[in-house]
């Protein structure tokens, strides 16, 4: 049998900086978006220039001269340019590394919330209070943690749990931390697919920039990706209003 290996060398991202992360990579998106189209922009002026200064030539020669004078133009801003455009390129790079590293530790709400309040003297009392609990007193709890949102006692009725055989539990584990932790676990989930999204789209247009033209093939990953964000649901339009997250 398979035994599955433990992600030890992940790095540890809370909720909070997974979402900074996310502010951090559109704010470098935007950046580096206004730094393209201010180039294009020069390239389509000296396209412009050129083609009035040739209307008494065939179209033909017109076309031929005017690719060449944008191409030698756009080739001399692509070096003028390099080092910045490269820099936005590693920035976002690295927190797409980070995130996706970090993913491991947000493979399902139950992953979650049982990490809540760990080591603290509060759960650690609660575990022993409902050690000998009943079905009827667990399934109680759970739903009062559910009501309230407490999820040190939602972590401690998990562990709980853990040890009732599947068929004699008093509540779902997954349903619970749904109710606890389901909306910060979407969040973070469809954090980490944005940054990765706008990872490859500021490579796609460096890309496009540098060649004059799209990548019809990542323009179609692209259009899958933000799809696969959308069928999340979560709500990130509004990233300088933190909720209430575990650190």
């Amino acid at each position: 049998m398979a035994v599955k290996k433990l992600a030890l060398a992940n790095r540890w991202v809370s909720v909070t900086d997974v979402l900074d992360r996310l502010r951090r990579a559109r704010e470098n998106r935007e950046q580096q978006a206004r730094l393209l189209e201010g180039l294009e922009g020069r390239v389509k002026q000296r396209r412009d220039e050129v083609e009035r200064s040739l209307a008494d030539l065939s179209v033909a020669e017109r076309s031929q001269i005017v690719s060449r004078a944008v191409n030698g133009h756009r080739a001399e801003l692509k070096r003028h340019s390099l080092d910045s455009r490269v820099a936005y390129l590693k920035t976002v790079g690295a927190l797409r590394e980070e995130l996706g590293s970090a993913r491991a530790h947000y493979q399902s709400p139950v992953q979650m919330l049982a990490r809540e309040g760990l080591g603290s003297e509060r759960r650690s009392r609660i575990m022993h209070q409902i050690e000998k609990s009943g079905t009827v007193e667990l399934a109680s709890l759970a739903a009062l943690a559910a009501s309230t949102g407490d999820k040190e006692l939602g972590a401690a009725l998990l562990t709980r749990n853990s040890g009732v055989p599947h068929n004699e539990r008093a509540f779902s584990s997954q349903e619970l931390a749904e109710a606890l932790v389901g909306d910060d676990w979407r969040k973070v989930t469809q954090a980490i697919l944005e940054v990765e999204r706008i990872a490859l789209e500021a490579v796609q247009a460096d890309s496009a920039f540098e060649t004059g033209r799209m990548n019809a093939t990542r323009s179609v990953q692209l259009a899958l990706r933000k799809r696969e964000e959308a069928a999340i649901g979560a709500d990130l339009s509004n990233l300088d209003t933190d909720p209430e997250q575990e650190d």
